[in-house]
């Protein structure tokens, strides 16, 4: 078997952990490769939830072994709050690894997240102040501490000191706060060193071995490929590769070994946070899906914006990460609606564009360019198979796949586990 990528197509919050969870025991590992607890999966079993933040949604299933990679930056607090809770529910959180070079969230990435964002005013990036974004600059700045620092006390006092030199002149000269004390720090990221230790390992050696050894990995991604660093909606993006790409820097297995990339998207669209949105939605419609939904960010409770399906951006999706199916969530949301628009191209400045311009500004006053499908009335939740499916709900699924650049291979048409139509094996061609 090989590497699998399952990433977003959209702006995140497709149902990742939803798919995931449909590959279940089919895989060995699931790993998490970028991204902290600015993101989070929704997994339902049975009548049971889970709301995931930095843990693989492998760690869920009995016999799959999850992964915290190199890519991620994680808030040690958040991590074991969340071991915490699944344990507290009977799910077994043993078998969890722990990259020793994944970076860690500290209590000055928060305040500076929170201060800058709140300084910027109308130009916020709209983060959701959790410190991934200036963990990630001070690991490209070479000053992050990680994990394998907290094994070290003489390493990770340094690197507290070396940070906090800058980040105290800039927190009490320009945002007007107090110092961030050196010792506060320390102490608290080495309270979690002994919780931390049996889960530490060599994630490159180890995913590597098992998949010479036949295993097979899955990569989890993040966010969504419109919220990537360099290929998503800059500067209203995360601050991490959330595309097939990262999965190879995020982890250590190289390209060549992945054979499959599924991306998940949403039977409409949605995001969080400002930046561009040409489908966006202001009026009843909006509202018809954002409740109808249950459109309400997993980590941050924030109401989604929402927005009807946009299909160059699943083209561009599908070019990007070299997608080789694609997995439809949420279809019975859409029941109910006389009629249902489809994003098929933009007009920008008067002139039809088939594909993203690739000007933030042109982006910006994109104008969709709408087909109109009829609705259907029927409740499709008890469908598994395309079959199944109304007359008019299967001719929408049929010309979203048509123009989307990619197989649609699974159908999501409500949140249980079992509530999914197979099309085609997502792990075989």
């Amino acid at each position: 078997m090989s590497a699998i990528v399952l990433i977003g197509a959209q702006w995140g919050d497709e149902g990742k952990g939803r798919a995931t969870d449909l590959l279940g025991s089919r895989v060995d590992y699931v790993v998490k490769f970028n991204g902290g607890n600015n993101a989070g999966h929704t997994v339902v079993i049975g009548e049971e939830k889970y709301a995931l933040h930095l843990l693989p949604s492998g760690i869920l299933t009995p016999g799959v072994t999850p992964v915290i990679s190199n890519g991620v930056v994680i808030d040690l607090e958040v991590l074991f709050e969340e071991i915490d809770a699944l344990e507290a529910r009977g799910v077994d959180t043993s078998r969890l690894r722990i990259s020793s070079n994944a970076h860690v969230i500290t209590a000055y990435h928060r305040v500076l997240d929170k201060v800058t964002e709140r300084f910027l005013g109308k130009r916020q990036i709209g983060t959701t102040g959790r410190g991934i974004g200036p963990a990630y600059a001070d690991k490209i700045n070479r000053v992050g501490v990680r994990i394998q620092d907290l094994f070290d006390d003489k390493i990770l006092r340094q690197k507290v000191e070396g940070a906090l030199d800058q980040k105290n002149q800039l927190l009490v000269k320009v945002y007007n706060r107090r110092a961030i004390e050196v010792d506060e720090v320390v102490e608290n990221l080495l309270s979690f060193r002994e919780r931390l230790r049996p889960h530490v390992c060599d994630t490159v050696h180890e995913l590597n071995s098992a998949l010479d050894a036949g295993k097979t990995v899955l990569f989890e991604g993040g966010q969504a490929t419109m919220l990537d660093i360099d290929h998503g909606t800059y500067p209203f993006v995360t601050s991490s590769s959330a595309t097939a790409g990262g999965a190879s820097t995020g982890s250590g297995v190289a390209p060549n070994r992945i054979k499959r990339v599924i991306a998940v998207t949403k039977a409409y669209t949605t995001r969080v946070g400002a930046g561009p949105f040409p489908t966006e939605l202001f009026d009843e419609d909006g509202d018809f899906l954002r409740n109808t939904g249950h459109e309400f960010g997993t980590t941050t409770g924030r109401p989604r914006r929402c927005g009807w399906y946009d299909a160059p951006i699943s083209r561009y999706a599908a070019v990007v990460n070299g997608v080789t199916d694609f997995v439809l969530t949420k279809l019975d949301v859409l029941t109910g609606l006389e009629q249902i628009p489809v994003c098929v191209a933009y007009e920008v400045d008067g002139v039809r564009r088939d594909e993203l311009p690739d000007s933030q500004s042109d982006f910006h006053h994109a104008k969709p360019i709408y087909e109109y499908l009829p609705g259907w009335t029927e409740d499709i939740t008890s469908a598994r198979k395309l079959e199944d499916l109304p007359a008019n709900c299967q001719a929408y699924v049929k010309f979203i796949e048509s123009i989307s650049g990619a197989r649609i291979s699974a159908i999501g048409v409500g949140p249980e586990r079992e509530q999914v139509i197979s099309v085609h094996d997502l792990l075989e061609d």
